[in-house]
C-alpha cells in the first residue's frame, strides 16, 4: 500500500497525516508549536524547532502507517503564509520565523501604502498588510547586518521542504498560492515585479523561484531520512499555503463555492475563475488556488479563533480547563445579539484592511452580562466581520448568491458557532466530516506529483464527505441587522484612540 503524507505547518502546531489512494486517513500525529515573545515584544518562532517538530510528527505518523503495511510515496507541506524567514547559502535559517502575528513592521505597511498602494494591489492581488513586503523592509532597515546575510526569503513550508530535500539557496522557492503575500510578486504573470522591487530598493536575488505546488522540490536526503523514518529518495513537493491546501481538501474546485476556515485565523473565502483585485475597499486578498486557472479571494481576522481560546484560558474563573462544549452551551442559551454586547476580535490588529491600531474590545458591557453573553459575542463578532466580507464579494460582482458555505477548521465542530454564522450571514452552513482538510489537500498534491492521481480537482472533490447542514433562521437574520450595522460603525472608530499608542 502506497500512502501520501500531508504535513500542515500551523501557528499553534504541526500536524502530519498519512492517506491511502482512496483518501482514507491511515495515521496522524500533532505536536504543538511555540510562539516566542521577545524582549521588544516581537512575536516569532524558532525555525529549527519548527523543522525538527515536523520531522518528529512525520516519524510518528510514518511508524503507524508502516505498521499498517504502507510505504510512503510522496510528501507535501503546506503552511502559514504571511510570515517569512531568511536563509543562507546552505538553506539554513539565519533569522527566526517572523510570524504573521507580529506587527512590528507596521511602519513599513504605512510606507508601502503611501508609496504605491493601488499598484501593489493590482500586481500582487493583496492589500498592503502584515505580510512579506513590510517584513522584508523591516529587516532591510532595522537589521541591515542580518539582511546582508540573507540569501533568500522563504515561507515555512518551503523552508522545511528545502531542508529535508537538502537543496541550497539557489534552488529555494515559493509556490504561487503564497505569492500574493510577497509584496513584490506579480500573481498573474507568476514572476517578480522589477518595478515594485526597484521602487522599494529590494534586491531581486533575495527572492526565491516561483513554482507550482506539485513541483518536485527534491527528494528526502539521508540526514532527514534518519530523523523522519521516510526512505531516502522519497518525493518532496513544493507544497502550498495552508488556506490553499484547506480549500482543495474541502473540495473547493468550482466557481461560486464559498468556504470558511474556522482556525487560528478566521478566513472567509470563495472560488472564482477571474482576477479582480479589491482596489476600492482594500479588504479582499486575491490569491491563486492550487488549481492554476482558479482564484480564492479571501479576507481574514488574524487570530480570530485565538480569541475563543484566550477567553477559555483567561476568563473562565477557576475552571481553567473548562471544555468548549460547556461554553457553547452557555452561549446557546443567550439570545441573538448577546444582550446588546459587541465584540471586536482584532487582538492582533485589523488585517483586512490593514489597521494595526485596532485592537480587541467589548463594547456595551453591563451587569446583566454573563460568561455566556461574552462568549457568544466573540462568535457573533467574527460572524459580523464575515458578513462584511460577503457583502463586498457580492456587491463587487465577484460572487453571486451562494446557497451554502463549506465549514472546516476547529471552530466548525461547534454547531452553535455554525448556527450563529448561518443566521448572521443568511446562508446555510455545511461542515465536513473531517476538519483536517489541509493535510488532505496536501496529500492530493503529493499524489499528483507522484503520478498516483491524474486530476487534482476530480480527486479532491471525490474525497469530500459532508455532515448535516445548519440552516439559517431568517428571523434571526433580520434581528441581527442592527448589530451588523453597529459593528461596522464601531470598526470605523476603533483604531482612532489606539492610534495614539501604536
Amino acid at each position: 500500500m502506497k500512502y501520501l503524507l500531508g504535513i500542515d505547518i500551523g501557528t499553534q502546531g504541526i500536524k502530519a497525516a498519512a492517506y491511502d489512494e482512496e483518501g482514507r486517513l491511515i495515521a496522524s500525529c500533532f505536536e504543538p508549536s511555540y510562539l516566542i515573545t521577545l524582549d521588544d515584544g516581537r512575536i516569532v518562532q524558532d525555525a529549527d524547532e519548527m523543522l525538527m517538530s515536523a520531522a518528529s510528527v512525520i516519524r510518528k505518523t510514518a511508524e503507524k502507517a508502516d505498521a499498517a503495511g504502507g510505504t510512503a510515496a510522496a510528501l507535501c507541506f503546506d503552511g502559514q503564509m504571511a510570515g517569512i524567514l531568511g536563509i543562507g547559502e546552505d538553506h539554513k535559517a539565519v533569522t527566526y520565523y517572523d510570524s504573521w502575528l507580529d506587527t512590528s513592521c507596521s511602519p513599513y505597511v504605512d510606507e508601502m501604502k503611501r508609496t504605491a498602494e493601488n499598484e501593489l494591489i493590482r500586481t500582487t492581488g493583496s492589500p498592503v498588510t502584515i505580510h512579506h513586503g513590510p517584513k522584508i523592509l523591516w529587516w532591510k532597515n532595522e537589521r541591515p547586518d542580518v539582511y546582508s546575510r540573507i540569501c533568500k526569503f522563504v515561507v515555512p513550508s518551503a523552508y522545511i521542504a528545502g531542508r529535508m530535500a537538502g537543496i541550497g539557496a539557489a534552488d529555494a522557492f515559493i509556490d504561487y498560492t503564497q505569492l500574493h503575500f510577497s509584496g513584490f510578486g506579480d500573481v498573474r504573470k507568476l514572476e517578480w515585479s522589477d518595478t515594485l522591487l526597484d521602487r522599494f530598493g529590494v534586491r531581486k536575488d533575495k527572492m526565491p523561484r516561483i513554482v507550482e505546488p506539485w513541483h518536485i522540490a527534491g527528494y528526502m536526503n539521508s540526514e532527514f531520512s534518519g530523523y523522519t523514518g521516510i526512505p531516502e529518495g522519497t518525493i518532496i513537493t513544493a507544497g502550498c499555503g495552508d488556506q490553499a491546501a484547506s480549500s482543495l481538501g474541502a473540495g473547493i474546485t468550482k466557481t461560486g463555492q464559498v468556504f470558511d476556515v474556522s482556525g487560528t485565523a478566521s478566513v472567509f473565502s470563495c472560488c472564482v475563475d477571474s482576477f479582480a483585485p479589491d482596489i476600492s475597499n482594500k479588504m479582499l486578498l486575491f490569491p491563486r488556488s492550487v488549481l492554476k486557472d482558479l482564484w480564492i479571494p479571501l479576507a481574514y481576522i488574524s487570530g480570530g479563533g485565538l480569541c475563543l481560546r484566550w477567553f477559555r484560558d483567561n476568563l473562565t474563573g477557576t475552571e481553567s480547563d473548562v471544555p468548549y462544549t460547556v461554553l457553547d452551551s452557555e452561549a446557546d442559551a443567550v439570545a441573538p445579539g448577546s444582550g446588546k454586547l459587541l465584540f471586536l476580535p482584532h487582538f492582533a490588529g485589523r488585517t483586512c484592511p490593514a489597521d494595526p491600531a485596532v485592537r480587541g474590545s467589548w463594547v456595551g458591557l453591563g451587569m446583566n452580562h454573563t460568561r455566556g453573553h461574552m462568549y457568544r459575542s466573540i462568535m457573533e463578532g467574527i460572524a459580523y466581520e464575515y458578513s462584511m466580507y460577503m457583502d463586498i464579494l457580492r456587491t463587487g460582482g465577484v460572487l453571486g448568491d451562494p446557497t451554502e458555505v463549506t465549514a472546516v477548521g476547529g471552530g466548525a465542530v461547534s454547531n452553535v458557532f455554525n448556527k450563529i454564522k448561518a443566521d448572521v450571514i443568511g446562508v446555510r452552513y455545511v461542515p465536513l466530516e473531517t476538519n483536517e482538510t489541509a493535510t488532505l489537500g496536501s496529500a492530493v498534491i503529493a499524489g499528483y506529483a507522484a503520478g498516483i492521481f491524474s486530476d487534482i480537482a476530480q480527486t479532491a472533490s471525490s474525497f469530500v464527505k459532508k455532515s448535516s447542514p445548519v440552516e439559517p433562521d431568517m428571523e434571526n437574520y433580520s434581528e441581527y441587522d442592527p448589530f451588523r450595522k453597529a459593528y461596522r460603525q464601531l470598526l470605523d472608530v476603533a483604531g482612532v484612540p489606539m492610534g495614539l499608542l501604536y
